[in-house]
């Protein structure tokens, strides 16, 4: 993406609805798919971490280390976040690591990334035996709209179509769910209107009215709960949740 992009969503992100919300929901569904922290803790990888808006949320999980090809976006996580950071990418240029992790973390990276089958399988091999890789991506074709352009996305995938680029990783699908399922309705009626030209957009990321942000994140924020016992059929993302299988003795 391109420094102004970064440098818009450095001054939102820790107070704009989107990404509040998902923390939320990535905080409880991560959380029931780790196993116990082994007697030296967790080594937690966050790949693509951009300007850091959820190295506080992984440092929760253990011990984390975090990766990002943009300098711009490298330098501003490293302001406050205490994280080792590196330069690398998907993927063929991720640093080499002493051992592997017990979580890793792509939260909106592979639509970025051409080769985004060779990338599921570089990060699946940096998992340790029983370690788990969660991954978000945008959702549904039709809804492609200039904020993924802006953003430099590659696609937006289907369910089956991102189950299918973990088919040769080695790893076992735990979860696999659509979410930000509450606000689809509004959100595609925006992105169609765009698209067919009826109102503009600029693409960029603004924070709303604090009202208003406040309310759009306690909405999306909630489906924390509903993930616990379901999986909505729609949403205007994915989330899978993959394990490495632990190695018979």
């Amino acid at each position: 993406m391109e420094d102004a992009v970064y440098l818009e969503m450095s001054a939102v992100e820790a107070r704009h609805w989107w990404f509040v919300g998902r923390r939320r929901i990535l905080q409880a569904e991560i959380g029931r798919h780790l196993a116990p922290a082994p007697s030296g803790g967790r080594r937690v990888l966050e790949v693509g971490c951009g300007t850091g808006g959820n190295l506080d949320l992984l440092k929760g999980f253990g011990s984390v280390d975090a990766i990002e090809p943009n300098a711009t976006a490298r330098a501003l996580a490293a302001r406050s976040s205490g994280v080792a950071l590196h330069s690398g990418g998907l993927p063929d240029e991720l640093p080499q690591f002493a051992a592997g992790f017990d979580l890793i973390a792509a939260f909106d990276v592979i639509e970025h990334v051409e080769a985004d089958k060779a990338s599921i399988e570089a990060l699946a091999a940096r998992l340790q035996p029983g370690g788990v890789l969660a991954v978000t991506v945008p959702a549904f074709a039709a809804l492609w709209s200039r904020h993924d352009e802006r953003h430099h996305h590659k696609r937006r995938y289907s369910r089956r179509g991102l189950k299918e680029i973990f088919r040769d990783s080695g790893l076992e699908i735990a979860r696999l769910t659509y979410f930000n399922s509450f606000l689809f309705p509004v959100a595609a009626t925006v992105r169609l209107a765009e698209r067919a030209g009826v109102i503009e957009s600029s693409g960029a990321d603004r924070l709303p009215p604090e009202g208003l942000n406040s309310l759009l994140g306690g909405i999306f924020g909630s489906e924390a709960q509903l993930l616990r016992w379901t999986s909505p059929p729609f949403g205007l993302s994915l989330l899978l949740i993959a394990r490495r299988p632990v190695e018979p003795v």
